[in-house]
């Protein structure tokens, strides 16, 4: 064996099958629980003026597997601003009083209703 050649450890590659009954879901509302075991990601979705969200989809993952997922998540988003530009979060105490926010109430104390 000659020096300096190391042969290059054989990389598996996993065939990753989309199933074709699987449906998307449109979430805005990420919630996120965890024990020292799981971690569960909850995506929730809320329509604007509404009072109520729903549960969408929900993803149970080992705290393991919850960090690659940050760390793909923060590479991709890197590389997303790098040709899009920069993604900029409103300012406001919650976002979600920035996108969900009530319409202001009437001299009555109702909800203004839009024709």
């Amino acid at each position: 064996m000659s020096q300096g050649s190391n042969p290059k450890p054989k990389t598996n590659r996993i065939q990753i099958e989309l199933s074709p009954d699987l449906k998307s879901v449109y979430a805005n509302v990420p919630i996120l629980s965890m024990t020292p075991a799981e971690v569960v990601l909850d995506f929730a979705q809320v329509l604007p003026r509404t009072p109520k969200g729903k549960i969408m989809a929900r993803v149970v993952m080992s705290p393991i597997y919850a960090k690659v997922l940050m760390n793909v998540l923060n590479q991709n988003i890197a590389n997303y601003e790098k040709q899009y530009g920069e993604i900029k979060i409103p300012q406001q105490p919650h976002l979600a009083d920035q996108l969900f926010k009530f319409p202001p109430p009437n001299d009555n104390g109702e909800n203004e209703k839009s024709e």
